[in-house]
C-alpha cells in the first residue's frame, strides 16, 4: 500500500486520483492545494507545503508549473520521490525539475495513460518507417478548461516524432496569414478547446496517395490517474534521477 500527497488535491485530477487510490488499496495521507477548503475527501488538505507534517512515500503531482518551487523544496527536505503530471512549464521549470531530480527520483510524463505512450511508441516506428515522405500532422482536442495549448501531450508526441527524424523538424502551429506551401520539415500541431472532451490526440502521416493516422481517445480522467499511481509504484526504491514511461514500457519492446 503507497501512502500518498496529491499536490493539487482540489483539481478534477486531483479528485480522480483520489478516487483511484482508494480503488486500489493505496492510502492518501493528505494533499496540498492552494485553494483547499473543507475537502470532504477523507483526509486532510493543505494550503502550502510548509503545513504539511505527515510522512509519505511518494508526492504525485496534479497542480500547476507555479507550485513547483514549493512542491521541490518540500521533496528535497523530506527526500520524497515525485511523480509529475503537470505541463507547461518554462525554460526555468524544467531546470527545476532536473534538479530536483539529482536529489530524489522523479518521474514526469506530460501524459499518464498507457495508451498515449504506447501511440507515441508507435509514432516513432512510422516515423521511421515513412520518413521524409510523407507529412506529419498533429491534431489536439480539449475541454473548454484547458488553459495550456497547444497541449504538453502534442508536444510529447511531436518530439517523440522529432526523435528519429533525419532532420530536424518544425513545430508549427499556426498558419494564419501563412501564403506559401507546407514546408518539408514541417510538424503542423493543431488545438480545440471546447465542451468536457478529456483528451483525444490524433497523429496523421499523409503521403502520396496514401495517409496514415494513428489516435488516442481518452474517455475518462481515471485513465490517467491509473498511469500515474503505476508510476508512484515504480519509484519506490529507485536512485534519483529522472524517470519517464519509456522507463516502465520498455518491457514491451515498443
Amino acid at each position: 500500500m503507497l501512502k500518498l500527497l496529491i499536490s493539487g488535491a482540489c483539481g478534477k485530477m486531483g479528485r480522480a486520483l483520489a478516487a483511484c487510490a482508494e480503488e486500489k488499496g493505496d492510502r492518501v495521507v493528505c494533499g496540498v492545494d492552494a485553494n483547499a477548503k473543507e475537502s470532504g475527501q477523507g483526509f486532510p488538505i493543505y494550503r502550502s507545503f510548509s503545513e504539511v507534517r505527515e510522512c509519505v512515500d511518494v508526492i504525485v503531482d496534479f497542480s500547476r508549473p507555479e507550485a513547483l518551487g514549493a512542491l521541490a523544496d518540500f521533496a528535497e527536505r523530506s527526500n520524497t520521490p515525485c511523480v509529475i503530471a503537470t505541463t507547461g512549464y518554462d525554460a526555468v521549470g524544467e531546470a527545476r525539475l532536473l534538479a530536483l531530480s539529482m536529489n530524489v527520483p522523479v518521474f514526469y510524463s506530460a501524459n499518464f495513460s498507457i495508451g498515449v505512450n504506447v501511440l507515441c511508441a508507435l509514432c516513432r516506428r512510422a516515423a521511421r518507417a515513412l520518413g521524409d515522405d510523407f507529412d506529419i500532422e498533429i491534431l489536439e482536442r480539449h475541454h473548454r478548461y484547458k488553459v495550456d495549448a497547444p497541449s504538453g501531450t502534442a508536444l510529447m508526441i511531436a518530439n517523440n516524432i522529432a526523435s528519429v527524424l533525419e532532420n530536424e523538424p518544425e513545430y508549427v502551429f499556426d498558419r494564419t496569414g501563412k501564403s506559401a506551401p507546407r514546408a518539408k520539415n514541417e510538424i503542423g500541431i493543431s488545438s480545440i478547446r471546447g465542451g468536457t472532451i478529456v483528451g483525444e490526440h490524433e497523429v496523421i502521416f499523409a503521403g502520396d496517395k496514401e495517409v496514415v493516422e494513428i489516435s488516442h481517445s481518452a474517455q475518462d480522467r481515471s485513465v490517467f490517474a491509473a498511469g500515474a499511481l503505476r508510476a508512484a509504484g515504480f519509484l519506490i526504491g529507485k536512485e534519483p534521477g529522472f524517470y519517464n514511461m519509456d522507463s516502465m514500457l520498455e518491457s514491451l519492446d515498443l
